[in-house]
């Protein structure tokens, strides 16, 4: 089979390998689709926090069950994962949060992943299709961390939430934010990515960060209330210093968005607030169980986020133009076979 393989930031080189074959309580997939996703691009520039080279990139999946140890899959049925492998034992584990397991591996990040034709996983990770088609089911890993991410800040309805960062995982945070009712805010730099939110996703408010007073059009929006839950999406330390200003008293925020270095924040700003600091980290089977029925009852709209396809064989050529704001892309969808 061939496989794409990360050598180093900066270099990507397809490899013949042999097929990989299922052990006991693991299975066998024939890989459809693979969505990039901004892990994928920080690790090929070298900027992604927890990774070695050379890694075979890839954990947004959209697979065929072939075969292998998955009492209830079937030979040829669609399938997709949750990419996240845990131990099972660990008190993270044993809490109900494999997402955080102590000794987690991350198909694609701290194991070698799906950017092959051939790719054996653990029995536990897999989830049958449903019905939904094979670049739905590669969106439902992205999706689910958005999700998680809503779930961890309890967003009520009525609520303002301010979104930084319109990439994938935030367009996603947007989405089941708006799902929980909350009045959704969305800022970011970019305003080809502003204008997609405002109109593919029907977001009221928007905020360049670059050009506007961000702190005064957020008084203005929530009538000098300010957001009461803010979740960064950006993984930018400057970004994320910064929004510690925007919260309300009394607000949550959620880091989605992962950087290398330690966060700095005024003490008594953020004490008379007795405001709340979280992360969010990947998402568990709720999380992509809610996806799947939000994408089936229609409420999120798959489609939306992608912007290019390309096949398997073309990857190596195009990967480093998706790092190019001007390329417009949201989302990239690997076709494989």
């Amino acid at each position: 089979m061939k496989q794409l393989v990360c050598i180093t930031p900066g270099q990507l080189e397809y490899q013949d390998a042999a097929q990989p074959v299922a052990k006991e309580k693991h299975a066998l997939l024939k890989i459809k689709r693979i969505g990039i996703c901004g892990t994928d691009l920080h690790a090929y520039e070298g900027t992604q926090p927890f990774f070695n080279y050379p890694r075979i990139l890839g954990h947004e999946l959209a697979a065929e069950f072939v075969s292998g140890d998955a009492p209830g899959f079937q030979p040829g049925e669609p399938v997709t994962i949750i990419p996240y492998f845990n131990c099972g034992k660990c008190i993270a584990c044993r809490s109900g949060k494999p997402n955080c397991c102590t000794s987690i591996n991350v198909c694609g990040v701290h194991v070698d992943g799906g950017m092959r034709e051939y790719l054996v996983v653990p029995s536990y990770s897999l989830l049958h299709g449903d019905g939904l088609s094979f670049d739905e089911l590669a969106l439902v890993e992205p999706l689910a961390i958005g999700a998680h991410g809503v779930r961890r800040a309890g967003v009520q309805p009525g609520e303002y939430v301010l979104v930084i960062g319109a990439g994938p995982i935030g367009l996603g945070i947007m989405e089941f934010a708006r799902i929980a009712g909350g009045h959704v805010i969305a800022m970011d730099i970019n305003e080809q990515r502003l204008a997609f939110c405002r109109e593919k996703l029907q977001v009221a408010h928007t905020i360049n960060a670059g050009t506007e007073n961000a702190l005064q059009r957020l008084q203005e929006i929530t009538n000098n209330d300010m957001p009461t839950v803010v979740i960064d999406a950006t993984g930018s330390l400057k970004a994320i210093n910064n929004a510690f200003q925007y919260m309300a008293h009394g607000a949550r925020y959620v880091l989605v968005g992962l950087q290398k270095n330690e966060i700095c924040f005024s003490h008594p700003e953020f004490h008379k607030r007795e405001a709340t600091l979280m992360s969010s980290r990947n998402a568990t089977k709720e999380d992509f169980d809610l996806v799947m029925q939000s994408m089936k009852k229609g409420l999120v709209n798959p489609a939306t986020y992608i912007t290019h396809h390309v096949s398997f064989e073309n990857v190596k050529n195009e990967f480093a133009s998706w790092l190019k704001p001007e390329t417009g892309v949201i989302k990239a969808m690997v076709e494989v076979g």
